[in-house]
């Protein structure tokens, strides 16, 4: 009996022994669940800080002159120009905006062709109907992008008939119908259903031209000789590639001591290399006082702008279009020189600097007008342009003995 007795109690300790293990172990990995949480809720904090974090104030000379944005646009011989603020920095404004809707960073997004800068003047009596067409344009691209995220997963043919067909469609009868509006009350402006069609880009660049179906996107082929440094060609070639390199990757981004390993791409023959010049200037100008270049380019397609300050740096390579014309844009600069006698600082900001494209520009000579709002500092100003392909290399030419695309005048300030 009291055998009996000891085996119930022994049996009784057993579970309440085992009854507490379980419930230390609950205790034990409720604490470790509510330890996760918290963790995760700090991380979540940290990187909702560090996003905020990485919105900064553009550099100097980074916006437009009286204004916040990185972009502005002015009618010149019937099409919008669009200048770049220090190569499409944006404000924290704008970078706050970017980061707080639409696809996020480094999420493939659909990219439309520019309608707005492919516009003529439109007349007052269309103006509130194209611009209710033209918001619309956006909100298909707002709603094409929430359906891609829901699809994207699925694979090329299920996005294309999910998402890219229909807002094609779309944007062919919105397109028609700010056509016919400016029709009716002066021209109607041709080859707008040209622009209806979209794609996916990974990662995409604000400030992108983004329009599908570029002549000749494609990767660029490899070199035959890139099995050896010297490519057979007998040359001491000490590198083409980053391989070897002891530097930091380049990532798109305006920094220095990276290497980078995007190909050059293509060149274009000798007589479609770029060419520009500034073909008018003033000789002087007094302090703040508005001056003008006028800037000729040729062989020179303004098509083409990955925003340096959102990581579009030497990110792209060189493109040519089916006329075999470099696509790109061009820089304007004005710096002050202390010396005629020495180089001046090369990491000193401008005092001016803009990045154009206008979707214009062919084998024939044509002109851009760049609007500098004035220079504060009195002395010798030096203002220069150079072309550039669409990541701001300047374009590279046939022979080694060819000017590149580059021009600078010299003004006094008094």
């Amino acid at each position: 009996m009291r055998r009996s007795t000891r085996a119930r109690r022994s049996s009784g300790n057993a579970r309440s022994k085992r009854v507490l293990a379980v419930v230390g172990t609950l205790a034990v990995f409720g604490g470790v669940v509510a330890v996760t949480q918290i963790s995760s809720a700090e991380d979540r904090r940290t990187a909702t800080r560090a996003a905020s974090a990485s919105c900064v104030a553009p550099a100097s000379g980074a916006t437009a002159p009286g204004g916040t944005g990185s972009a502005t646009r002015t009618w010149q011989d019937g099409r919008w120009v669009r200048n770049h603020w220090g190569d499409g920095q944006m404000s924290v404004a704008e970078c706050r905006q970017t980061r707080g809707g639409g696809a996020g960073a480094g999420a493939p997004a659909v990219v439309c062709p520019d309608v707005r800068g492919r516009l003529p003047q439109v007349p007052d009596r269309a103006r509130a109907e194209v611009d209710r067409n033209l918001a619309l344009l956006d909100t298909q691209i707002a709603e094409a992008n929430r359906r891609l995220a829901a699809e994207g997963r699925r694979g090329g043919d299920v996005v294309n008939n999910a998402v890219l067909t229909p807002l094609a469609d779309k944007r062919t009868a919105t397109l028609n119908r700010i056509a016919t509006a400016i029709g009716r009350v002066g021209q109607r402006p041709p080859g707008l259903d040209q622009l209806a069609r979209c794609a996916i880009a990974d990662n995409p660049q604000p400030g992108a031209s983004g329009s599908p179906g570029n002549p000749g996107s494609g990767s660029p082929s490899a070199d035959p000789g890139s099995g050896s440094p010297g490519g057979g060609t007998g040359l001491n070639v000490l590198a083409k590639d980053c391989s070897d390199s002891r530097l930091q990757a380049h990532d798109g981004f305006q920094n220095g001591n990276r290497c980078v390993s995007t190909a050059f791409g293509e060149v274009g023959a000798a007589a479609n290399n770029p060419s520009l010049l500034i073909s008018q200037f003033p000789n002087q100008v007094r302090r703040n006082q508005p001056f003008t270049l006028r800037v000729t380019t040729r062989n020179l397609v303004r098509d083409r702008f990955l925003a340096a300050g959102q990581g579009g740096y030497y990110l792209e390579s060189s493109l040519l279009n089916g006329e075999g014309l470099v696509r790109g844009h061009f820089h304007t600069a004005c710096r002050m020189l202390g010396s005629t006698r020495q180089p001046p600082s090369p990491q000193d900001v401008p005092a001016f600097f803009v990045a154009t494209e206008d979707g214009r520009g062919g084998s024939e000579p044509d002109d851009v007008l760049i609007q500098i709002p004035g220079l504060a500092q009195p002395g010798l100003a030096q203002c220069a342009v150079w072309a550039g392909d669409g990541s701001h290399r300047i374009p590279m030419m046939e022979r080694a003995n060819q000017t590149p695309a580059i021009d600078v005048v010299r003004i006094r300030v008094n």
